[in-house]
């Protein structure tokens, strides 16, 4: 019985805490004012620095994939927090058509590659179209 009275002691002084420490808020702005500007704030947790860090990334398999000769061309890489997606179609007659020369594996596996190689990325995730044999 004496820690249940205890847990519910230490409840109330949190809660009691929070209401306090809620009341004792920046009063200078009207209520409506700091809660959008709290939400803008949570929203916007991408910095400029993280932003650069994407760009280079993407530039950085932009041109991975333009070197790569096994690979159709054309695709279009998006990179958010060094989750590459790579969206296009997988249509190529002059790189072998859907398997990589000798068939060892698929195009797609050989463009997953050449993207992981590149410094940075975290995760590959694939949009991508296939001709209709």
């Amino acid at each position: 019985m004496e820690t249940i009275n205890k847990v519910t002691q230490s409840f109330l002084i949190i809660l009691s805490s929070s209401i306090l420490l809620t009341a004792c808020g920046d009063s200078s702005q009207p209520a409506e004012t700091a809660s959008i500007e709290s939400t803008a704030r949570v929203a916007s947790n991408v910095s400029a620095a993280d932003v650069a860090v994407d760009d280079g990334i993407r530039t950085q398999v932009e041109s991975a994939l333009a070197s790569a000769a096994d690979l159709p061309g054309g695709f279009t890489v998006e990179v958010n927090e060094g989750i590459v997606l790579i969206s296009g179609s997988m249509a190529c007659e002059d790189c072998g058509g859907l398997r990589t020369p000798g068939n060892i594996g698929t195009v797609q596996q050989s463009l997953g590659g050449v993207v992981r190689a590149v410094p940075g990325v975290m995760r590959v995730d694939f949009d991508l179209s296939y001709p209709s044999n």
